[in-house]
C-alpha cells in the first residue's frame, strides 16, 4: 500500500499499517540468536533513569536495562514483569503486589520488596515528573518480605489506573545503589544499573550509548540480540540514508522526515507503519507562560489558538499524518473520550477582536500589539515540534503577533522551559498514555516540583481544576470516572493553559530483518528481550 500525502495515520484504531510486512507477521520464523540492532534517535537524553524522568526519549532506551513492575501484553491488558500477581482491597486503599522470585541487578546483588518500596516512596512519588501528581495520596509501601510489597494510599487508588500506570511510572531502580546519595545526581542515572535482559555498557554523549546481552537474565534464554545501538542522528536525512544502507535498523517515533517516510514506504525492505504505537498517542500542543502579562489574560490565550489554521498545518506541513485535537483526551482513548469539536476554530477576525478587548490593540494597521515578541522554545523532538513552532510563528505575524524562535538542544530546552522558565511559548508532544490520570492531567494540575519534565510549569492555577483532576484519580466506578473527565476537558478547553492543536499517531520505520517487534501497543518502550535479526 502507497502512503499518499493525504493519508492520516490517526491512531485511533491502532491497526493503521503502511508499507510492506508488518511486524506480527514476521515474529513467524525461526528465532536467530545474535547481532547487533541499530537504532536512530534524533536526540539524546542525559538522565537515563526512567524511575525519575518519564518520556519516550528515556524509555526507547532504558527500559531494555531498567525494568517496570508491570508492562501491557500484545492485547494492551496489563501483564507481570518484576511483579508476578497483584491484588486490591475494595476501598482502593491497599494494593499488595507479590514480587518475581530469583531475580537479580546487573552487579549481582538480589532484587527484593526492599527496592520497590525505595522506588516508590523515593523516586515515584517525590521526584517522577509524572509521578507526583499520580501518587500524591500514596502513603506508604510495606515490605512484609522480600517478595511482597503492600502499596497503602490515604484515597483510593482505581486498580486499573495503578495497573495502565506501572508500564510508564513503576520502574523499579537498586535501593542499594541510591540509598544515602543526592538522586539526581546519581552516576547511576546515566550508567544504569536494572534487571533487564540487556545491561548498560557504554554512553558516548552525542554520540551513542550500548547495552550489551544480560547472561543472568530471569528469562530464561532471553534475550537473543548480543547488543543494542542507539545512534544519536539529530540530521534526518543522514538518518534516512543510514536507514537505507542497513547502517541502522530501526526509527521510532516519527524520527525520519515525513517525505522520506512516504518514500521508504514504498520499499520492499522496509515496515513503516504506526502498529506498537497505540499506547503512545500524542498531541502536537502550543504550551503558554501565564508569567508573562499578556499571556495571563485568558482572552489573550484563545486569540492566539483562534489564529491558527490547522487544516492547513495538518495538510501542509504534517502531509495529512494527523487531526485536529478536541482536548487534552484523545480519540484513541474510548475509556474515557467523548467526541467533540475542536473547539478554536480558524478564525482571524475574531482573534483580532479579543486582542482588542484585552487591550492589546494595533498601534498601526502593521505594528506589534505587544511591546516585546513572544520568546517560543520549539521542543527539539522531531519534525511535527519544530514545523509547528515555524507555523505558529507566522500565523501570529498576521494578527500583529511578534514571534522569536529559540531553537536548543534537548538538554537546553528542558531546562528553559521546565527549570528556569525561560519562553513564552512552547510547542511539544504530549503524550497519552492509556489512563488521563497516568501522564495527562499533569499538564494542568499544580504541584508538581520546580524542573519536573513535562509538567505543569508555566504558572496555571485553578483551584476548580486540581479538584476536578483529583476526584477523577480517585473515583472507583468507571462510569463516574468517565463523566469527572468530561469536567476536566472542559475547564483545560475554557482555561486554554495549552492547546492540544494536533492528534497524531507515531510512525516506526524498520527494516524487515527485525523480528518480533511491534508486537504490544508500547513496544519502542518495551524491554525488546524477544527481539531479533534475520539474517
Amino acid at each position: 500500500m502507497d502512503l499518499t500525502r493525504r493519508q492520516a495515520l490517526l491512531g485511533a484504531s491502532g491497526t493503521t499499517l503502511i508499507g510492506a510486512t508488518p511486524g506480527f507477521a514476521q515474529g513467524q520464523d525461526q528465532p536467530r540468536r545474535g547481532g547487533t540492532l541499530t537504532v536512530q534517535l534524533t536526540s539524546e537524553q542525559r538522565v537515563l533513569n526512567p524511575a525519575i524522568q518519564a518520556s519516550t526519549g528515556v524509555y526507547v532506551m532504558a527500559s531494555k536495562i531498567v525494568e517496570p513492575l508491570v508492562d501491557l501484553d500484545a492485547n494492551g491488558e496489563p501483564v507481570g514483569l518484576l511483579a508476578t500477581s497483584w491484588e486490591g482491597t475494595p476501598d482502593g486503599l491497599t494494593v499488595t503486589f507479590r514480587l518475581r522470585q530469583g531475580v537479580t541487578w546487573h552487579d549481582g546483588r538480589p532484587f527484593t520488596s526492599r527496592d520497590v518500596r525505595f522506588s516508590a516512596m523515593e523516586c515515584w512519588k517525590k521526584i517522577l515528573n509524572y509521578g507526583t501528581t499520580l501518587y500524591q495520596f500514596l502513603e506508604e509501601v510495606g515490605t512484609p518480605d522480600d517478595n511482597t510489597a503492600v502499596f497503602r494510599f490515604s484515597r483510593p487508588m482505581p486498580l486499573g489506573l495503578l495497573l495502565r500506570a506501572l508500564p510508564d511510572l513503576g520502574h523499579v531502580i537498586p535501593a542499594h545503589v541510591y540509598e544515602g546519595t543526592d538522586i539526581r545526581a546519581n552516576p547511576a542515572n546515566t550508567a544504569p544499573i536494572g534487571t533487564g535482559p540487556f545491561k548498560f555498557a557504554q554512553y558516548e554523549r552525542g554520540q551513542f550509548l550500548i547495552a550489551e546481552r544480560n547472561p543472568n537474565y530471569w528469562r530464561s534464554g532471553f534475550p537473543y540480540l548480543d547488543r543494542i545501538v542507539w545512534r544519536f542522528i539529530s540530521d534526518r536525512a543522514a538518518a534516512t540514508a543510514a536507514i537505507e544502507s542497513g547502517q541502522v535498523q530501526f526509527s521510532p517515533y516519527s524520527g525520519l522526515a515525513l517525505s522520506d517516510i512516504s518514500r521508504l514506504s514504498r520499499d520492499p525492505r522496509f515496515t513503516v507503519s504506526t502498529q506498537g504505537n497505540e499506547g503512545n498517542t500524542a498531541h502536537t500542543v502550543m504550551e503558554m507562560n501565564l508569567r508573562r502579562r499578556e499571556l495571563s489574560d485568558v482572552r489573550v490565550r484563545r486569540a492566539l489558538c483562534h489564529a491558527l489554521d490547522l487544516n492547513f498545518f495538518v495538510q501542509d506541513f504534517l502531509y495529512g499524518y494527523a487531526k485536529l485535537g478536541t482536548g487534552p483526551i484523545p480519540s484513541s482513548s474510548p475509556a474515557f473520550y467523548v467526541p467533540r469539536p475542536a473547539p478554536y476554530a480558524f478564525d482571524r477576525a475574531r482573534a483580532e477582536r479579543l486582542l482588542d478587548e484585552a487591550g492589546f490593540r494595533r498601534p498601526s494597521r502593521t505594528g506589534d500589539r505587544f511591546a516585546q515578541p513572544l520568546k517560543l522554545l520549539p521542543a527539539p523532538w522531531g519534525e511535527y515540534t519544530v514545523n509547528f513552532a515555524t507555523f505558529i510563528q507566522q500565523s501570529l505575524r498576521e494578527i500583529g503577533v511578534r514571534v522569536e524562535i529559540d531553537r536548543r538542544d534537548a538538554p537546553g530546552f528542558l531546562t528553559g522551559v521546565y527549570r528556569d522558565h525561560a519562553f513564552d511559548l512552547t510547542t511539544g508532544w504530549h503524550q497519552y498514555r492509556n489512563d488521563p490520570a497516568v501522564s495527562t492531567t499533569v499538564w494542568f494540575r499544580t504541584g508538581s516540583p520546580v524542573g519536573a519534565p513535562w509538567t505543569n510549569q508555566y504558572g496555571y492555577n485553578n483551584p476548580e481544576m486540581d479538584r476536578v483532576i483529583d476526584a477523577a484519580a480517585t473515583e472507583l466506578d468507571a462510569e463516574r470516572r468517565k463523566a469527572i473527565y468530561q469536567d476536566f476537558v472542559r475547564i483545560a478547553v475554557e482555561d486554554v493553559p495549552l492547546h492540544c492543536a494536533v492528534e497524531h499517531a507515531f510512525i516506526s520505520v524498520y527494516s524487515n530483518r527485525l523480528r518480533s517487534s511491534h508486537n504490544t501497543p508500547r513496544w519502542a518502550s518495551s524491554s525488546w528481550y524477544d527481539a531479533w535479526l534475520a539474517a
